[in-house]
């Protein structure tokens, strides 16, 4: 039975639950006929200007059809098929081509179902790992505050349990060790070693007992959108060698060439022992992710007590998402990332970082296909929402940030026109809370 667009909206909002809403009072949801390109075809007749990439993940935009013919040609052999005791081409080829792409020394690839997951994959090794190598008391993760790694419990325990979005599952969670966020911006000189301080007390105070040191390298996504010096990510990572404490990368939002670099890592030159990726991998098709670690971690889990790394998932290595996921890599190269981030940084530089002058703008802060606005109040989510529709376009702000993460194949007039009505929306006061 076809349906009208109001009666659909109508049971959207009686029986679907989306995320980080209420449902007795939900905000409004817009509905979607289509999409193709950088924009979003609502049921209603409007396009708008897509300028989060769906969460950051469709880096190519939408209707691709190299990605959409990946897709079809893998359907006519499987759909899916158990990756225990079985594999295929797309999961090897997909293997192969991130072991070859990530920063040194990331030989083996565990294939798993979500950025989430990924986290949880990651936090699990280091403490098989520590496990194996009979240091049994190291439970415990190190992580800095402002920091988001995802909504699952493990991961959960090392998003900021003050400013996070978790504290309502603080008793449940596991206790970790959180160092100050970073200081320094990306874009400013590094004066000295101070804001170091304290995350140098932790690990010698707590090495013993330290499975691994978790970070968003660079940019600190959803904790904040903050972006940090190289020098405190190069830090960390000496750190984590001097007290031989396993370093695990979270780059699921920064990876495939959103900061400017391949992987955010390549800003400080370091290279972890656990890589987590997600969002981009599948330029925003399927849900995949990955967990790459050294050999000597996957190694070392494997000769342990458990003979095996205890993980599992039901739809790990899933065929449709490793050949999108195969051929989104193969168009990111192809598509010359560089110089299409480096074009939106470029123009972001130019149209977004001259509003650091206007009265409700307390920061802004570029980095590669990421510009973010930091306002003195925050927005008023429904409000603001629908006058973005209103002018054509598709950002998703929140708390005091309006941001643009938009798919890398933008035009300068598409981006323009995100950036007009991010200076539309600041002259309005019922945009912003009181």
């Amino acid at each position: 039975m076809i349906k009208n667009n109001t009666d659909l909206l109508t049971l959207d909002r009686q029986i679907v639950w989306h995320p980080y809403t209420s449902m007795s009072d939900p905000l409004p949801s817009f509905l979607v006929a289509s999409a193709n390109g950088v924009n979003i075809n609502l049921a209603t007749g409007e396009t708008l200007v897509d300028g989060m990439s769906s969460w950051w993940a469709a880096i190519h935009g939408y209707n691709n059809q190299v990605l959409n013919q990946a897709i079809i040609k893998q359907t006519s052999n499987m759909a899916h098929i158990m990756f225990g005791g079985l594999t295929h081409q797309p999961a090897i080829d997909l293997c192969q081509t991130l072991v070859k792409i990530t920063p040194h020394g990331l030989d083996k690839v565990f294939l798993c179902d979500s950025g989430s997951v990924s986290v949880e994959v990651a936090m699990k090794m280091a403490l098989q790992f520590c496990h194996a190598n009979k240091q049994k008391s190291k439970t415990k993760f190190l992580t800095v505050r402002n920091g988001y790694h995802g909504d699952t419990f493990a991961a959960m325990s090392v998003c900021d349990p003050i400013n996070g979005m978790h504290q309502l599952f603080e008793k449940m969670l596991a206790k970790q060790l959180f160092a100050p966020a970073p200081k320094t911006y990306f874009n400013e000189s590094w004066q000295n070693d101070d804001e170091l301080t304290e995350l140098t007390a932790l690990f010698a105070q707590h090495h013993q007992d330290i499975a691994a040191f978790i970070i968003e390298p660079i940019v600190q996504g959803a904790g904040g959108m903050r972006i940090y010096h190289p020098h405190y990510l190069k830090a960390c990572r000496k750190l984590c060698d001097q007290y031989k404490v396993l370093f695990i990368a979270d780059e699921i939002a920064t990876g495939f060439g959103r900061t400017g670099k391949l992987f955010a890592c390549e800003h400080a030159d370091i290279s972890p022992d656990i890589l987590c990726l997600g969002k981009s991998l599948t330029g925003g098709y399927l849900s995949l992710a990955a967990t790459l670690c050294t050999t000597e971690v996957a190694e070392t889990i494997s000769n342990g007590e458990a003979g095996c790394f205890m993980h599992g998932p039901t739809f790990m290595g899933n065929p449709l998402a490793c050949a999108v996921a195969n051929a989104s890599l193969s168009l990111l190269a192809n598509n010359q990332w560089q110089q299409q981030v480096s074009n939106i940084e470029q123009q972001f530089n130019k149209e977004l970082m001259p509003l650091i002058n206007h009265n409700r703008v307390t920061n802004v802060r570029i980095l590669g296909a990421i510009g973010v606005i930091e306002t003195t109040q925050a927005v008023n989510m429904a409000n603001i929402q629908q006058r973005f529709v209103e002018l054509g376009v598709w950002i998703r702000p929140f708390g005091k940030l309006i941001y643009l993460m938009p798919p890398f194949i933008i035009n300068r007039g598409q981006l323009s026109q995100l950036i007009t009505a991010i200076k539309t929306v600041l002259n309005e006061d019922n945009c912003f809370l009181n």
